[in-house]
């Protein structure tokens, strides 16, 4: 399942965001690292209890709150506090899996990553490479989106982000827990309940079929949620 989101963050929504985080202090990536990782990681990421992060990464979170997209195809139960990280002068993180349970150094607050979620705040234009390259069932995709542009995409996939070879690539980058551990009940899920919207769209949501199927929906999810 990977998931563009368009416009996760509006214009003002990623100023806001860049104001924040372009006057913080950055540090070394590999602070979040796990072992696999610190192997092929070179970037720099705010650090997390860094004011700016929080700050950002609130309104980073209001925004998945607005986002019925965001919303229907993660089905979120934990969302771990959003990260920010940059890559310039070449820099690149190699092909890496994520770690299955992310664990917050302050607080101990524990989420299995079932999805992550890159937005990207750099318009793709401002910088050369810096692709984030994802290994799917169905071939490698190669994602770079404008800025505010989300992709969500399972943590168990195999990924990396190519060297950035000119410019500068800022993005925010985190971790869920979905009420729905299964990639592929959760793609069930998202996949019915686009179809009933646009079904509701043509019939009305009174419409009989409209009905039973949503009933469908809530009953699948009621079998197989975690919340």
């Amino acid at each position: 399942m990977l998931i563009a989101i368009p416009d996760l963050l509006d214009g003002a929504g990623v100023r806001a965001v860049r104001a924040l985080i372009d006057r913080a202090d950055w540090v070394d990536g590999n602070v979040t690292s796990g072992h696999q990782s610190a192997l092929a990681k070179q970037n720099l990421q705010l650090p997390e209890n860094a004011p700016q992060a929080r700050e950002a990464g609130q309104i980073v979170l209001e925004a998945l709150g607005r986002s019925p997209l965001f919303i229907a195809a993660a089905l979120p139960l934990k969302i771990y506090p959003p990260l920010f990280n940059s890559y310039a002068g070449g820099q690149a993180f190699g092909t890496h899996v994520d770690n299955a349970v992310r664990i917050q150094p302050d607080t101990g607050f524990r989420v299995r990553s079932d999805l992550s979620i890159t937005i990207f705040l750099e318009p793709p234009q401002g910088y050369e490479g810096g692709e984030l390259t994802i290994e799917t069932n169905f071939g490698v995709q190669s994602v770079k989106l404008p800025a505010g542009h989300a992709v969500l995409y399972p943590s168990s996939s195999l990924h990396r982000v190519e060297p950035v070879t000119s410019g500068r690539r800022v993005a925010s980058f985190f971790w869920l827990q979905s009420m729905i551990r299964d990639d592929g009940a959760r793609q069930t899920l998202f996949d019915l309940d686009s179809s009933i919207q646009v079904l509701a769209a043509d019939r009305g949501h009174g419409d009989a079929q409209v009905i039973r199927l949503t009933g469908v929906y809530h009953n699948l999810l009621r079998r197989w949620a975690d919340a």
